[in-house]
């Protein structure tokens, strides 16, 4: 393997499948299956969840509604992602723990840094919920800098296509697909697969990120072996 710590980030739109909200179980069984892969690999690997996939059936009620409410509401959301995922892996036979920025101590741990480390060494997947504990910053954010404080390798960021294109494919026919880009131009060219603030803080720290396909059969595998999987996102 390439990579033998990876921060891995997973919208929470993507856990719809093709339902209008809520959660796919055949997609978040198949999310598990492709994690439970790397794991046998000896790969140590954590997750940062969004919260998109039930923000959205509340979206209308929050419609005017205070930002930073709506953002805790949305790092709620995420709580109930991660709590999913983790029964999906218990049920497949993948120990994970769930660590939250926001303290609900009755249902999830606290971040703890040298404890989720902890967990990774022990090869526990950890997932991340509630983003980084504050409004006005994206769970793509917190992706960043929980791949950042937990001496991740790459992060690989898990979207529904296959890497990054010039322009959205499924508008653009004629979109092309970077194979690999520069956080720079990322940032340049103003595109929208991951936030300003998540490229920035990613370039600082020299953490570079891959973007690659959810539904794609062994693209995470592939990616964390190294292979010339989706975009490489690097300085």
């Amino acid at each position: 393997m390439a990579y033998q710590r990876v921060l891995l980030k997973l919208s929470g739109e993507a856990l719809m499948g093709d339902d209008a909200y809520g959660i796919n179980k055949s997609v978040i069984e198949s999310i598990v299956s492709e994690i439970q892969q790397v794991v046998a690999d000896g790969c140590e690997c954590a997750i940062v969840i969004g919260g998109g996939n039930i923000f959205r059936g509340i979206a209308p009620a929050a419609a005017g509604m205070d930002r930073a409410t709506a953002d805790y509401m949305g790092m709620i959301a995420t709580v109930m992602n991660a709590l999913a995922l983790q029964d999906a892996m218990r049920r497949a036979g993948l120990e994970a723990r769930v660590q939250s920025a926001l303290r609900i101590d009755q249902v999830v741990e606290p971040y703890i840094r040298p404890k989720a480390i902890r967990y990774l060494e022990e090869k526990k997947v950890v997932i991340f919920a509630a983003g980084t504990g504050n409004p006005f910053f994206t769970t793509d954010t917190a992706a960043a800098l929980r791949g950042a404080e937990i001496g991740a390798e790459i992060v690989l960021k898990a979207t529904k296509v296959d890497g990054i294109y010039s322009a959205d494919p499924a508008v653009h026919a004629d979109a092309t697909r970077y194979s690999a880009i520069t956080f720079d131009e990322a940032i340049g060219k103003n595109l929208r697969v991951m936030d300003a603030t998540a490229f920035a803080l990613c370039r600082d720290q020299r953490l570079p990120i891959r973007v690659i396909s959810l539904f794609k059969p062994g693209a995470l595998r592939a990616a964390i072996r190294g292979d010339d999987e989706g975009t490489l996102v690097h300085i």
